[in-house]
């Protein structure tokens, strides 16, 4: 079991009269970290697994004396998926408010819908952290010489904590069924989506588009659908925890394009999967946006995993340059450029001229691991 960075803040703010919420897609690893966390608690504990109907009927009436009645003596209470509880807000809210010492931890796969039933009962009363599938920091042990072994493999499968030490033909599989049941099954039951086949078709594009700016309106016409579906759609898989979307970025330079947006898969593994190419790193056409997707993601979860909060876009002008990734960080401008074998970048002079006082990187494969925590 690998140490999540995110374990030390979370209990820094247990027992503080506040709920906890831990949001992530499923098999990242939500269950295991509550699980540790409670057995590291030195109090007496509850977990309930809100999935299953029996347990989740047993807290679904927002009434103090029954839920204390089902908790009993513990001190420190794992809903697990809460997001099936359908009023779970207002019953963590009750419970909270009535039994302040009690602590609440709640989990959920989907940042959409428990959001929408949490945020407005729990205004002010809970602290929010998101769980990432696992990072090159948490897999290497913060180890250059670890993550070299395995860069490879973690570039092919990606980052899931049941995949990394599986062999090949287990991942491909795993890989698979996570990909069949969060990333389709659950966005399928979460809302009424009516054309299965559009979700499908933009999820297809979308991870042959990664390093690629779109739009819009550009998918719609590919895929033969409205803008508005495509829009809802794309909003879906960011609060499903399926992609991440970066936007142009513009301080209204007359030569600067702020239309578009990139988007890049919160595991690079599941987009293997997607197009069905877990070839070998040396022998891709594609590796590019893919070494490109993995800076970027790894950077969010730094980032995510510290603390650390900064405004982030790609950057292009009419020139057709361009910046991978720009990070808007503590009144500083922050480029990188992706290359997966070093060579020189004209985005990124270009942006240098225009931006002055920015802090220019050329991420490369030698200088990776150094550069998502730069």
């Amino acid at each position: 079991m690998y140490k999540r960075t995110l374990e030390n803040s979370i209990k820094s703010k247990l027992f503080k009269g506040k709920v906890v919420i831990i949001y992530g897609p499923r098999q990242v690893g939500k269950t295991t970290l509550s699980k540790k966390i409670m057995n590291e608690s030195g109090v007496k504990t509850l977990y309930i697994q809100a999935d299953i109907e029996s347990q989740r009927d047993l807290i679904s009436k927002p009434e103090p004396k029954q839920l204390k009645s089902v908790f009993g003596d513990a001190k420190l209470v794992v809903i697990d998926e809460a997001q099936n509880i359908t009023n779970i807000g207002t019953v963590l809210k009750t419970f909270v408010d009535t039994y302040p010492n009690i602590q609440i931890i709640a989990t959920g796969s989907s940042s959409f819908e428990l959001s929408n039933k949490i945020k407005e009962p729990l205004t002010g009363r809970v602290y929010e952290f998101f769980l990432y599938p696992l990072s090159v920091e948490e897999i290497s042990n913060d180890s250059l010489v670890e993550f070299k072994g395995r860069e490879d493999f973690l570039m092919r499968y990606g980052f899931y904590p049941g995949i990394i030490n599986s062999g090949i033909d287990e991942a491909r599989i795993n890989l698979e069924t996570i990909k069949e049941s969060y990333l389709y099954k659950d966005v399928f039951i979460l809302e009424d989506i009516k054309k299965p086949e559009v979700l499908r078709k933009l999820v297809t594009l979308l991870a042959f588009s990664i390093g690629s700016s779109v739009s819009v309106n550009s998918l719609a016409v590919e895929i033969g659908t409205t803008a508005k579906t495509i829009e809802r759609y794309l909003d879906l898989l960011e609060k499903m925890f399926v992609i991440k979307r970066l936007y142009g970025f513009s301080r209204n330079l007359s030569n600067e394009i702020k239309k578009g947006f990139k988007a890049y898969f919160v595991d690079i593994g599941i987009r293997n999967s997607i197009i069905k190419n877990h070839n070998d790193i040396e022998h891709r056409d594609d590796i590019g946006g893919l070494f490109e997707n993995l800076f970027v993601i790894e950077r969010i979860k730094y980032h995510n995993n510290h603390e650390i909060f900064a405004n982030r876009y790609f950057w292009r002008n009419y020139n057709s340059l361009e910046v991978d990734y720009l990070e808007e960080r503590d009144g500083k401008l922050f480029a990188f450029e992706c290359k997966y074998k070093e060579r020189p970048s004209k985005g990124l002079k270009v942006f240098e001229e225009e931006y002055k006082n920015s802090e220019i990187v050329i991420v490369h494969k030698d200088n990776l691991f150094g550069s998502i925590k730069k």
